[in-house]
């Protein structure tokens, strides 16, 4: 089985810490980061170091409540209010369904950079590969060991970059405290990019078909989110200092694939494929994420679905494949997909908080004050800052 070698790292518990982060630190992630350390060069730092405050206050409430309830979002919504939970999953499919364009158009980028061939060839061969994951293996044991080995490779080869960059360490951490530029687009993208949309829900869906659920599970539940939340903080710090470094270093960026630029700087042509590796298997883990989590919103709402999940999952990646091979653009589908799903945090979030305020959802468990109120600042955060966001874009 996939997941033996890595047995040593726990199971499912450390399987959807390594799905959450996996997710997290997709192929728009890695865009998005070049993308934005152009303009605000270590002061991107602070942005990362808010997408943690936040992955922190979304997560821990997220993963609890519903674990606490053993109810997916769409279940618990719809207890909280009949009708609900269908629009939660609408628009937590929706911006799924836009982020896994993104994370196509990444598996393409990724196959052009190992292989020359197209990006449109890239992402129908990373398609097919993506369906046969899901149809040769169960599908929670696939998931489990093959995030934990694209997690491990991607964070391994992203750290030799960042040293090949010698990025300049301790003014990137200056910065990430007291920055010296702020952008309220970069940190709603990013937010949206690494705990939006779906990506709040991947781990805690996860731990429920695994069976982790109820008040005598709280402890595992909490150190799986935590440990989800340390390996992306890791992976994001590391490709920002060799983002960073590269950029003060004189790297001129190409504008179809700038991430691909700073690892070729760092180390050349051999930097160039390992930045196909890294950026393939962000990709195809994050297809792999978005397509399971998606179809896990709308699978519970008739018996029928659950019997099908394989093939709703399968004609998921199908229809994100098709959709990225007529438009293109990979650059500007990875923000944009981050963007979207940086303003459905704040709506899915709100609705799990309202629900842990009802004794009858939440089975006589006292959800704590403290995690209360720090995913009720996540929201009012967000909400303003998208608000913000939107208004600048128009300006």
């Amino acid at each position: 089985m996939l997941s033996k070698p890595f047995k040593w790292l726990g199971g499912a518990g450390i399987g959807a810490a390594f799905l959450m982060a996996n997710s997290s630190i997709g192929p728009g992630f890695l865009t998005q980061t070049t993308v934005f350390t152009q303009d605000l060069l270590t002061s991107f730092g602070f942005v990362i170091l808010v997408s943690v405050l936040i992955d922190i206050g979304a997560q821990l409430n997220t993963w609890r409540i519903l674990t606490i309830t053993e109810l997916r979002a769409q279940d618990l919504a719809n207890q909280l209010l009949p009708g609900l939970g269908f629009f939660l999953a609408a628009l937590v499919v929706f911006g799924g369904f836009a982020f896994n364009i993104g994370n196509i158009a990444g598996c393409g980028l990724g196959v052009n950079v190992l292989t020359g061939l197209t990006f449109q060839q890239g992402a129908i061969i990373s398609g097919v590969i993506a369906l046969c994951l899901f149809w040769i293996r169960e599908i929670g044991s696939m998931l489990d060991g093959f995030t934990k080995t694209l997690g491990i490779i991607k964070i391994l080869l992203t750290l030799f970059i960042a040293f090949s960059a010698h990025p300049p360490v301790m003014q990137a951490i200056h910065h990430t405290i007291i920055p010296g530029k702020i952008s309220l687009v970069a940190i709603v993208t990013i937010v949206g990019g690494t705990v939006g949309g779906y990506l709040t829900f991947s781990g805690a869906h996860r731990l429920i078909d695994a069976g982790i659920k109820g008040k005598q599970k709280q402890a595992a539940v909490t150190k799986s989110a935590l440990s989800g939340i340390i390996i992306s903080t890791i992976m994001r710090f590391v490709l920002f200092l060799a983002v960073v470094g590269a950029l003060l270093k004189g790297a001129v960026l190409p504008g179809e694939n700038p991430a691909a630029g700073v690892f070729s700087f760092a180390a050349g042509d051999i930097g160039l494929r390992i930045f196909g590796v890294v950026l393939w298997s962000a990709a195809i883990s994050s297809v792999i994420g978005a397509s399971y989590t998606s179809v896990s919103f709308i699978k519970t709402f008739h018996p029928s679905l659950v019997k099908y999940e394989r093939h709703l999952i399968s004609a998921f990646i199908i229809l994100t494949t098709c959709v990225f091979v007529i438009i293109g653009r990979p650059r500007d589908l990875l923000v944009l997909a981050g963007a979207v799903n940086g303003l459905i945090l704040p709506v899915a979030l709100a609705i799990i908080l309202l629900a842990a305020t009802r004794k009858r959802i939440m089975k006589g468990y006292q959800h704590p004050v403290w995690m209360q109120l720090a995913g009720w600042i996540v929201v009012f955060v967000m909400a303003w800052m998208g608000w913000k966001a939107i208004m600048e874009s128009i300006g």
